[in-house]
């Protein structure tokens, strides 16, 4: 199994090293065409509306777009969740609008007001140490979607089927369990269609 992680910017090499610790082969992402040979994709952190400049200018919009059709796991972090969204507090035009959440960009304020803390997710044991660097939150969402944790009454993980955010960064931890619950959602996807 191969998980690509979308190099256009961002925790690249972070999100590489936390999907190896879950037992999965992880590659980069730089060109639409190999996103064929992965069965599962994380959208890293950075900055939404760069990575979405990029993904338009590549052709990446209607390729993952695709690739989510066919029912492929993929994972936003941070500005990836925001990728994801179908709507954007302030904003008109989402980028791939995949996942029905509403979502406020640098909702917990600048980067000195970045912090760390741990937090329960479901589906996972113990709790999860999550980095949280100029977060968006998730307003709100539709019925298909589940949260998976909350964080002074913001929702900051969800899943949507076969789509996966957090408002946080997973990888920048040497806690990899949310990488993990990513890789079995691909396992159980291969599962399903094999």
């Amino acid at each position: 199994m191969k998980v690509g992680v979308l190099a256009l910017q961002g925790a690249v090499t972070e999100h590489i090293r936390s999907i190896e610790l879950a037992g999965a082969e992880a590659v980069t992402v730089k060109k639409i065409e190999e996103l064929a040979d992965v069965q599962g994709l994380i959208i890293p952190g950075g900055e939404s509306t760069t990575i979405g400049k990029l993904m338009r200018k590549y052709g990446f919009i209607e390729a993952i777009r695709n690739f989510s059709e066919n029912g492929n796991p993929i994972f936003g972090t941070c500005a990836g969740l925001i990728v994801l969204a179908e709507r954007i507090e302030g904003q008109d035009e989402a980028h791939l609008a995949l996942m029905d959440i509403t979502v406020a960009r640098n909702a917990f304020g600048r980067q000195r007001e970045s912090f760390e803390t741990d937090l329960g997710v479901k589906g996972i044991d113990e709790p999860v140490r999550a980095v949280f660097i100029r977060a968006p939150l998730i307003t709100n969402v539709g019925n298909e979607v589940e949260v998976l944790s909350t964080y002074q009454d913001e929702i900051v993980t969800a899943r949507q089927g076969h789509l996966l955010v957090s408002s946080y960064h997973p990888e920048l931890t040497d806690d990899y369990r949310l990488h993990q619950y990513f890789v079995d959602m691909i396992r159980a996807h291969n599962a399903s269609i094999s």
